[in-house]
């Protein structure tokens, strides 16, 4: 981890010298709510949203994606337009249910892709294999979490 002295912009920290430190001049607030010159409101659509048409809200339920950063009760911005990719944390419905899941795709032959598996960021969770009983139904690609800190 790094220390407050590792910091690469900004005047060091915790430092006593013979020579003040250079002041640099930062807001930490979002400054008066009557003063709209330079604050503008944030549109969340505008920030989260690509495909508006193909983008769903959902809302995770249980801890097999933790270690990814996505826990329970958190929102999940899901876009069903982008294609699902190696590595993506993508919706995938697994015999009638959503499961939140990592994709992993092993390398096929001729640039197609080989096996796949949805895999939980639980290493306790059993990843589900993708085959002819179990076929890969994608709902969409998880493109951000907004999370609860309260």
């Amino acid at each position: 981890m790094n220390s407050p002295d590792d910091f690469p912009d900004g005047a060091p920290v915790g430092r006593d010298g013979p020579a003040a430190p250079t002041v640099r001049r930062t807001s930490s607030a979002f400054g008066s709510p009557g003063t709209d010159s330079t604050v503008r409101r944030l549109d969340l659509n505008d920030l989260l949203v690509r495909h508006q048409e193909a983008t769903f809200m959902m809302r995770a339920a249980g801890g097999a994606m933790h270690e990814a950063g996505i826990d329970d009760g958190d929102y999940l911005v899901v876009d069903r337009s982008l294609t699902a990719r190696h590595g993506a944390i993508v919706i995938a419905a697994v015999q009638g249910e959503y499961r939140c899941r990592r994709l992993e795709q092993a390398a096929g032959r001729g640039g197609r892709p080989g096996a796949a598996a949805l895999v939980a960021a639980d290493p306790a969770v059993e990843p589900i294999v993708i085959s002819e009983d179990t076929p890969l139904e994608v709902f969409g690609v998880v493109t951000f979490v907004i999370k609860s800190l309260a």
